[in-house]
Order: structure tokens, then C-alpha cells, then sequence
């Protein structure tokens, strides 16, 4: 008999055997996570709570109880965003918890729904990673939302016809607009160089936001950068690893280890903070004889806001007369603990008035891939999300990462809102550049 007096206890091996166990131990059950806690301020299960959470899995590890499809279910809506992190004054690492457990349970899960799921080894495996698979797939949608008639489906209603995670994932297209050329491998600083940088280029992000790349090699190289793009570089690993598929995950890390050599750069820069999350943890994932190799190659990535506020900012010139509002994204507030640098880069655009958001550290609902399979949650925070935007009274609303821009843009495109929603680099851009936003 377990938790939930009922006897499905998974019979594969514990998902909490290769948890270091005095990690269970630095929660002592404080509570103050909860309230930063997206599911858990929803719900006010304290099972859906990350205290609740790491009960749950430390019974699994002590052997009090088999992991039942009910408990499954409490750790399968956690968003993972770490904001407890942020909350815990007790230094709870709660993704090296919650990550490692759930990737042991979804490589031991034989169930057949898992075994057969097609939308994952398809679509996450096998086109998300891929930027130009991605752009050929997504060729003859951009016609369509060229010509209208993407638009007329989603004003009929159609889209809303297509079931499942497909269905999902359509509305979160971003509108059309022109990708610019292909990155190059080289971009010479302007003015005096002050660093030499390697610029990581992803997946999803190169395919759904390459003008956000161009406007960031623009404001590095405007800051004195010398840019370089190594070719041989790939998706970051972090859709395989948090879908359960760690070998592979693994194998795009060790790629990207060869592509960057790391002696040549001051720094890696990356501009999604989900990527860079991932990137800064490859020693922590692996242990093998290339984690040395790992962990040199995290300690030099660097998120542009935070490399740019430590190399110290060229102020741009160019007057912006708006008022916006920074979200912060859970994988760079939460897990990379930068909330304070973005704020000061774009304090530096004159004109530009920014205000403080309410709830910002809490999740937009995007989450990776969670708002396709966790659809009402993420519906409710994204709604959550969006009332706190529109309490600002901003023009423009900011996030530095390719999930909250797509949750948030197909919240503000729906409901017909007259929001911009960008990327910091962008409007820093736009400042560098003399130019407005549209």
C-alpha cells in the first residue's frame, strides 16, 4: 500500500537511485517556496507545491512508497521553472531533484502511450532541434499567413478544429516577418575591441527568431565585440533532456564541445535563456571523462544581458518615447539567477520608460514544450501573465526567451491586444540604430 492507498507502484528500477540523497535532506519544509510556486498559487494542492514535490520523491527513494500514476501526475505538472529555487533560504538545488527523477522515470516508463508517442519522437526529436528542418516545414505556413489566409482560419475557428498537441502548437506561430540572411562567421567589432565573443545559435530560436540574432550580433558588435559563429553547432540538448532522452541529449552537448573553441573566446553569448540554462549546466548532467571538458565550456557561457553588463555598456543614443514591462523567464531569473542586468541595459535607452510587473517571476506557462501537453495549466497562467502585462499600462512588453515570446505573443495575438512583444536586444538595437518600434 502507498501514498494514495492504492498498489500500481511502477516496478522498474527507483527514478531516485542516482540522486544524491542529502540533496532530499537541505528541505526542511519551511514552505516559503510555495508561494512562488505557479502551480501550487493555482491549485493550493501541496502536492502540485515543491516542498510536496520533494516529499513525494524522497518517499520513492526511502522505499515507503512505489511511484503510482497519481504521484506521476503531481511531478509531471510541475513547470520546472526553479522559481522555488529563488524563494528557498535554505539553498534547495530543486531542478537536480526534479530533473534527474524525471528523467530516470521517463526512460524506465514502458507504458504503451509512452513507448508509441509519436508527437514526441517526431516533432521534439526529430524537428525542433533542427532549425532547417523547421524552416522547410514551416515554408508553406509563412505563405499562408502571408496571404491571409493563415489569419482566416484562425478568425473562423478552424485551427481550433486540429486535436491534440498539433493543435496547440499552430496558434504559437509567430506573425511572418523577414528572417535576414544567414548568420555569418564572422562580424568585426565596431570601434575599439573590447572582447572577442562566440555567438550560439540553437534551434528553435534560429528558426522562429533569427531578426533577435541579427539585433544581438548588432549591439555586440556596437559594444566593441568581435563576433564569431563556429559552423558544427547545434541545438543545446535541453528538448531531448527534459523529454526524457538523455543519450541524445548528450550527444548534441559533446557536439557543441567541438564546435567552440574555447580558448580562442572571452565568452559564449547566448540570447534565449532556456539554452543558456542547459548550456551552464552540461558538467552537472554527465559524469564521464568529458565532464572537465563540460564544465570549462559552461563557465564561459555567458547570457547577453549578463555579459553586457559585466563588459560595461556602450550607451545607444537613440531615443525610444515608450513605456514597457520586463517578464522575467524562469530559466534566466530562476535558473541562471540574472533578473537585475536586463533591467539595467534597458534603463539605459533613452526615452524609454520601463515598469515594474507584477508577478514577474512567475512562469508565462510556456515552459519548454509544457503548453503543448499540459494545455489548461499553461492556459491559465498564460491568462495570469497577460492581466499583469495589461496592469502596466506598457506599449511594449520584454522577455529574453523564444518560449515566453511565443506564449506571450499568441495571448496578446488573440486577444487582439495593441502590445509589441520583443526581445530586449531588439529595442537596444533599434536605440543603437536610431529607429523606433513599429
Amino acid at each position: 500500500m502507498n501514498l494514495d492507498g492504492q498498489n500500481n507502484s511502477t516496478p522498474s528500477k527507483n527514478p531516485a537511485a542516482g540522486i544524491r540523497y542529502e540533496l532530499f535532506l537541505r528541505c526542511v519544509h519551511c514552505g516559503l517556496c510555495t508561494s512562488s510556486c505557479p502551480t501550487y498559487t493555482e491549485l493550493g494542492n501541496e502536492n502540485d507545491g515543491p516542498r510536496g514535490r520533494i516529499q513525494l520523491m524522497r518517499m520513492v527513494a526511502d522505499g515507503r512508497a512505489g511511484l503510482t500514476d497519481r504521484m506521476r501526475r503531481h511531478l509531471e505538472l510541475c513547470l520546472d521553472c526553479r522559481s522555488c529555487e529563488t524563494a528557498c533560504p535554505s539553498g534547495v538545488q530543486y531542478g537536480r531533484l526534479i530533473e534527474p527523477f524525471r528523467l530516470a522515470d521517463e526512460q524506465s516508463d514502458h507504458r504503451t502511450e509512452k513507448k508509441y508517442d509519436w508527437f514526441r519522437e517526431i516533432i521534439l526529436f526529430q524537428l525542433f532541434p533542427y532549425a532547417d528542418r523547421m524552416n522547410l516545414l514551416l515554408w508553406p505556413v509563412r505563405w499562408m499567413q502571408r496571404v491571409g489566409l493563415f489569419g482566416l482560419a484562425e478568425r473562423m475557428g478552424l485551427l481550433k478544429l486540429i486535436p491534440g498537441r498539433m493543435g496547440r502548437m499552430i496558434p504559437l506561430l509567430p506573425p511572418p516577418v523577414a528572417p535576414g540572411p544567414k548568420l555569418p562567421k564572422f562580424l568585426p567589432a565596431v570601434g575599439r575591441k573590447r572582447a572577442r565573443v562566440a555567438f550560439f545559435v540553437g534551434c528553435v530560436a534560429d528558426a522562429m527568431f533569427r531578426p533577435v540574432h541579427w539585433a544581438t550580433l548588432r549591439v555586440l558588435q556596437q559594444n566593441g565585440c568581435d563576433v564569431f559563429i563556429p559552423p558544427g553547432q547545434g541545438c543545446c540538448g535541453a528538448i531531448h533532456y527534459h523529454a526524457g532522452d538523455s543519450l541524445e541529449a548528450r550527444r548534441m552537448a559533446d557536439a557543441n564541445l567541438v564546435a567552440f573553441e574555447l580558448d580562442r573566446y572571452d565568452a559564449i553569448v547566448v540570447n534565449h535563456g532556456g539554452c543558456g540554462a542547459m548550456m551552464k549546466e552540461y558538467g552537472l548532467h554527465w559524469r564521464d571523462g568529458l565532464q572537465p571538458h563540460r564544465e570549462k565550456f559552461a563557465a564561459k557561457v555567458k547570457d547577453i544581458n549578463e555579459f553586457l553588463d559585466e563588459l560595461g555598456l556602450i550607451a545607444p543614443q537613440g531615443r525610444i518615447e515608450a513605456t514597457a514591462t520586463y517578464h522575467d523567464a524562469c530559466h534566466l531569473g530562476h535558473a541562471q539567477g540574472i533578473t537585475a542586468a536586463p533591467r539595467r541595459l534597458l534603463a539605459a535607452i533613452p526615452g524609454l520608460e520601463l515598469r515594474d510587473l507584477p508577478e514577474s517571476n512567475i512562469c508565462c506557462g510556456s515552459a519548454g514544450t509544457y503548453n503543448l501537453r499540459e494545455a489548461e495549466m499553461s492556459d491559465r497562467l498564460s491568462q495570469r501573465k497577460i492581466e499583469n502585462i495589461l496592469s502596466t499600462g506598457a506599449q511594449i512588453v520584454l522577455a529574453s526567451n523564444a518560449g515566453c515570446l511565443l506564449q506571450i505573443q499568441r495571448e496578446v495575438r488573440q486577444r487582439k491586444l495593441p502590445l509589441r512583444v520583443m526581445h530586449p536586444m531588439e529595442l537596444l538595437d533599434l536605440s543603437y540604430r536610431g529607429l523606433r518600434p513599429e
